[in-house]
């Protein structure tokens, strides 16, 4: 689980919360049409622009950018390297009874592949076609978000607008005015809040987790790849350390049996 990324969220909006509180009271900011104005405009707007597929799916993207954790280099490399030591002391088929204990499915089909006998070339090129689709539905889920992130505000200006017709149109009774302008601004104050504190900071956050799911995505078809051609657990590690900074590899440990 993210919890930089949770802890951010909930900060974010205690302070804003809290500075309301302190200001005067929250119902002043509770305004049904402005909501209305903002969160139903975007929405509308997201599925006009992205098929429905593609809409709905943002939710698990994100649920699996915030709650699922991205294996770190020395616990992958050491991962394969000790698949390396079983395949080549017991061969292929051994890998058989370490897939049941894998919890990742992108490692488990490719060790899958090599107990099934497919060459290396076959299991790159199944492997890289995994990693691209991923890293498609990845930016698919980025474009989203940053459009929301885009349309929040868009909208917020539109209730904006609504709400100072409602005033000048009012301009005879002043006692309705107040209500036309606390629509025209709370309507600014919600774009610009979900837009700068959820959907932008989320379509970052989904960047930055497809980098670095890009990375373990290579670093394990490499693995994969080394152990169908035969390789040795220590030529294993070299391949994999590739991908990693020369800083980093100092500190990787690897132990090879």
């Amino acid at each position: 689980m993210d919890f930089g990324t949770i802890l951010g969220v909930l900060f974010g909006f205690g302070v804003i919360l809290g500075t309301m509180l302190y200001e005067g009271n929250l119902g002043i900011f509770f305004n049904i049409p402005a909501l209305a104005i903002v969160f139903g405009g975007m929405t509308a707007a997201t599925m006009i622009h992205f098929s429905m597929g593609q809409f709905l799916g943002i939710f698990g993207i994100v649920k699996k950018t915030v709650f699922q954790k991205i294996p770190s280099p020395k616990d992958s490399i050491q991962t394969m390297v000790n698949m390396a030591v079983i395949s080549r002391r017991d061969g292929a088929l051994a890998l058989e009874q370490e897939i049941r204990k894998v919890r990742d499915p992108f490692l488990a089909k490719g060790l899958q592949m090599i107990v099934d006998g497919n060459d290396e070339h076959v299991i790159r090129e199944r492997m890289c076609k995994e990693l691209e689709n991923t890293e498609e539905r990845h930016g698919m889920g980025k474009k989203v978000l940053e459009f929301m992130g885009g349309s929040s505000p868009s909208f917020a200006m539109v209730g904006t607008l609504i709400g100072l017709v409602n005033m000048l149109s009012r301009m005879d009774d002043p006692s309705k005015i107040g209500s036309g302008m606390a629509t025209a601004l709370v309507c600014t104050f919600y774009g610009a809040l979900v837009a700068n504190l959820v959907f932008l900071p989320l379509a970052g956050k989904l960047g930055q987790f497809s980098k670095m799911e890009m990375i373990y995505m290579g670093m394990i078809t490499e693995g994969v790849c080394a152990i169908a051609h035969g390789e040795s657990p220590t030529a294993v590690r070299e391949m994999m350390e590739v991908f990693v900074s020369a800083k980093g590899r100092a500190r990787l440990k690897v132990k090879v049996a």
